[in-house]
């Protein structure tokens, strides 16, 4: 089982961020970065994680983060499965 199908059975799903900061040089001009992971909600640790690097080790000021979440798996969409028909 590949890890991204092991973090959406634990429940993660993917988050998807636009980015907006200052670039260093000129602070009238904003930059978009998108930044994308599979993460929790609603406390999202991954992403929190990221922008907490972000403040500490970039020089570009954060302007603003918009951000959607959606799982990929719900409960309702896996079921185990009880047997096998192979065709040829």
């Amino acid at each position: 089982m590949t890890n991204d199908m092991e973090l959406q059975l634990k429940g993660y799903g993917l988050t998807t961020a636009q980015i907006l900061y200052r670039l260093p040089d000129h602070p009238a001009l904003l930059q978009t970065y998108i930044w994308q992971h599979y993460d929790i909600a609603p406390d999202f640790p991954e992403m929190r994680s990221f922008l907490r690097f972000w403040q500490e080790k970039l020089d570009g000021p954060l302007h603003s983060v918009r951000y959607v979440h959606r799982k990929l798996i719900s409960a309702t969409e896996w079921r185990a499965l009880k047997g096998e028909l192979i065709l040829h």
